[in-house]
């Protein structure tokens, strides 16, 4: 994010918390569509299925299931702050596992961190899957990857 986008944004959170702290409604950003249509991307059609489903779908008590994947333009500033790939170097040499599905859209930073990291490192791309497949989707889920990795690095 640009400087001047960063600061803005931090701006806006800035009043719209003074605002719900005199009382003012809570304001939501991003986050899951509620309906799709002609023109929705593969990546909203991909969360769709996935987010306001059986599949996810969890309202908290008093909260509203239109709101489940929307973070609060307050707290979505917390985001600007962290970048978890600062410093991945220094994870090692614990051992990191890279998984992402093929058709992923997040696969880059996978690709990404992979790259940043030290070793010990492996990527495991999973063919035929998306980004939510990995999530709940069983049959897509490298099982015998995440049982030999660990059982490589972390067994004695």
């Amino acid at each position: 994010m640009q400087s001047v986008q960063r600061r803005q944004a931090i701006a806006a959170a800035a009043q719209q918390r003074y605002a719900e702290f005199t009382g003012g409604e809570t304001q939501y950003t991003s986050g899951t569509v509620h309906q799709l249509n002609k023109n929705s991307t593969a990546i909203e059609r991909e969360f769709y299925d996935f987010y306001p489903t059986p599949r996810d779908e969890y309202t908290p008590k008093g909260s509203s299931p239109k709101l489940t994947t929307h973070p609060t333009l307050t707290s979505n500033v917390k985001f600007l702050n962290f970048y978890p790939f600062n410093d991945i170097e220094t994870i090692s040499p614990r051992p990191m596992l890279f998984i992402a599905g093929d058709n992923a859209h997040s696969r880059e930073f996978s690709e990404d961190a992979y790259q940043r990291a030290a070793e010990p490192k492996e990527l495991y791309i999973v063919a035929n899957a998306g980004h939510v497949d990995l999530y709940d989707r069983v049959n897509l889920i490298p099982w015998d990857k995440l049982a030999s990795f660990f059982n490589q690095h972390l067994s004695r």
